[in-house]
């Protein structure tokens, strides 16, 4: 995989060339009245939606974590709770994700994000070469290694989509 130069780029692409870590951007032509934006993505991208990721965010006590799955699944709530090593997760409210992440909802990338949030990645991701996470904006996805998602995002693996 070539290491791609971003136009005018993200916080996620810019983080990734920070890290000179290899990735391709995979965009797409996104319709607003999409259903599932992940969904969309793997069929707009022709790829299988197992490699597809999406970013979901979990308000914890305390504060909030993040939670990163294929898109045609759900996140295990109990699952994500238990890898963060707390007692109960429930999902954040999407105003707060923005304002937190900086990113749009059906945009947030688990790169990039203006604050660092403990994050647990499927574990997957690993059964895959490269997968695909949003890049930050919707219609703009990220190819990368899943080892590679786990060093810039601190992620622990576990398995957390149902």
């Amino acid at each position: 995989m070539a290491r791609a130069k971003s136009q005018g780029g993200t916080p996620a692409t810019v983080a990734l060339e920070r890290a000179g870590v290899a990735f391709t951007i995979r965009a797409y032509d996104h319709d607003p009245g999409a259903e599932s934006f992940g969904l969309e993505a793997a069929q707009a991208l022709g790829v299988d939606p197992a490699r597809v990721f999406k970013t979901l965010l979990v308000a914890l006590d305390p504060g909030l974590g993040v939670g990163i799955v294929p898109v045609d699944h759900q996140l295990d709530l109990k699952a994500v709770a238990s890898a963060l090593g707390v007692k109960r997760a429930v999902m954040a409210d999407p105003k707060v994700a923005e304002r937190t992440t900086g990113y749009v909802v059906g945009g947030i990338s688990p790169l990039g994000q203006k604050k660092a949030l403990p994050t647990v990645l499927d574990a997957s991701a690993t059964n895959f070469e490269t997968v695909l996470v949003s890049g930050g904006k919707r219609g703009f996805d990220l190819e990368l290694a899943p080892a590679d998602l786990v060093a810039l995002t601190g992620a622990t693996l576990a398995p957390i989509a149902r």
